[in-house]
């Protein structure tokens, strides 16, 4: 076929919850097939392309992270965050591609709780 795009798979689903709620999407391109000779052996080579995306927020048990990536031949692009156990934040945003190899840039950041002096116990 010389459809540039034979099937697009897009997958959302949404979980909502009194806690929080998590989501996820997947969007996959596939080219045609070349073939690629081994000697008397051929395979056949697609070129690779998708992109995808999760999200969880729980706020009952403190679960905070998501990740968006996309991928088009050699080159991968993507960014993903979560709530590390002592507060802080951890964002990662990465690259690879065949020349320069794999490069993450990873940032910390603290968010201060704040305590409610307002609430009591009696």
């Amino acid at each position: 076929m010389y459809c540039k795009v034979i099937c697009v798979l897009a997958v959302a689903v949404a979980v909502v919850s009194s806690h929080g709620y998590s989501s996820q999407y997947i969007h996959r391109h596939d080219g045609h097939h070349q073939p690629v000779y081994h000697g008397h052996h051929h395979d056949y080579y697609t070129h690779p392309k998708y992109e995808f995306e999760y999200k969880v927020e729980d706020s009952h048990t403190g679960d905070h992270k998501s990740q968006h990536e996309h991928r088009d031949g050699d080159v991968v692009k993507g960014h993903y965050s979560l709530h590390e156990p002592d507060g802080s934040v951890r964002d990662v945003h990465y690259h690879a591609d065949h020349h320069s190899g794999f490069h993450a840039d990873v940032k910390h950041s603290v968010h201060h709780v704040v305590p409610d002096h307002h609430h009591h116990h009696y």
